[in-house]
């Protein structure tokens, strides 16, 4: 199997953000290639405790040889960071938590996982083997008008309809460059430096890993793990996730705060934000390609434990409407990183 390689984006904006001292319990929920997970324990020395979670196996293993041979106390943990919660509950509190909400460069360049737009492949995207179906499996049980809803709603792809029609009258999909011609050739094929496929790719894989559904239930989860005084670091690669994180850090911080008859706000305050209105990836690590979309948001805490998170006002868009079910009858979306 070829290394587990990855280019790691804003590494030191994020070490910057979480500001991590000497003995601090750090988590790496989207551990990937351990590129934030080492540059946070160089941080800090070999006096921190460091625990790493991600649902790709191959990941998991090729970054826990890399973290522990650099010292350090490091426990890893297969699964998705949504359950955070219950996978590093032993080590909690923490001082930091960092989510890479990114598909990892070996996901995205090795073919076979069904990813990349430039290396043929089955059409898979699966992030890790919890995932029940693959995007072929995605595309053969749904319908035309689920699909639709899929591309619209996930990649915002203005041509959906169209799109939805090719996949449908091409099935059953085995190559990840057929579909990706296929798609072009639904689109309009447009001479730009994005992929006509860009963003239908996005929406199945955000679909095959319930990725918004998994981001909801991991920033819960974050909440419980963090210590007052603690810091939350995401990393978004495009406007669905960005959105949702900067609603929930909005809503955490108090900004949405009910008003009294005297226009004072009021309810606690969770917290608040650090950096406000973000971090760009193009600005803040210019000559790192993969950072090019990627926008870093913080959080620190300071309700204390136990306090339950403020709810925002809306439910993010992580399922599908109630009316868009596949042939089978189940709904069009399934269980992220």
């Amino acid at each position: 199997m070829t290394p587990f390689l990855h280019q790691t984006v804003l590494r030191d904006a994020v070490v910057a953000l979480l500001a991590p001292a000497a003995g601090a319990r750090l988590l790496d929920g989207t551990l990937g290639g351990g590129g934030h997970a080492a540059a946070l324990l160089e941080a800090v020395g070999p006096s921190a405790r460091l625990v790493g979670i991600d649902r790709d196996p191959h990941a998991l293993e090729a970054a826990g040889a890399r973290l522990r041979a650099a010292g350090g106390d490091v426990r890893l943990h297969l699964g998705p960071f949504a359950e955070m919660a219950s996978l590093a509950a032993e080590d909690a509190p923490f001082d930091a938590i960092v989510l890479d909400l990114g598909v990892s460069s070996p996901q995205l360049d090795r073919g076979e996982r069904g990813f990349s737009l430039q290396h043929d492949g089955p059409v898979d995207m699966r992030m890790g083997p919890d995932a029940p179906r693959t995007a072929a499996q995605l595309i053969d049980e749904s319908d035309e008008d689920t699909l639709h809803t899929i591309l619209r709603t996930w990649g915002e792809e203005p041509r959906a309809r169209a799109i939805a029609r090719a996949l449908v009258a091409g099935r059953p999909w085995t190559s990840t460059l057929k579909l990706a011609s296929a798609v072009a050739a639904a689109a309009g094929w447009r001479d730009s430096r994005v992929h006509p496929a860009t963003r239908t790719f996005q929406a199945l894989r955000i679909a095959v890993n319930d990725e918004l559904g998994q981001l909801d239930r991991g920033l819960d989860a974050a909440w419980s793990l963090l210590k007052p005084g603690g810091r939350l670091a995401v990393i978004s690669f495009h406007s669905l996730e960005d959105r949702l994180v900067k609603q929930r850090f909005r809503v955490w911080s108090g900004g949405e705060r009910p008003k009294d008859a005297y226009g004072h706000s009021m309810g606690e305050v969770g917290g608040r934000l650090l950096a406000p209105g973000g971090i760009a990836g193009d600005e803040a690590d210019p000559q790192n390609p993969r950072a090019r979309s990627a926008r870093l948001r913080g959080f620190e805490r300071t309700a204390p434990l136990g306090a339950p998170p403020p709810r925002p006002a809306s439910a993010p868009a992580a399922a599908l409407p109630p009316d868009r079910r596949t042939r089978s009858g189940t709904p069009a979306r399934r269980s992220a990183r």
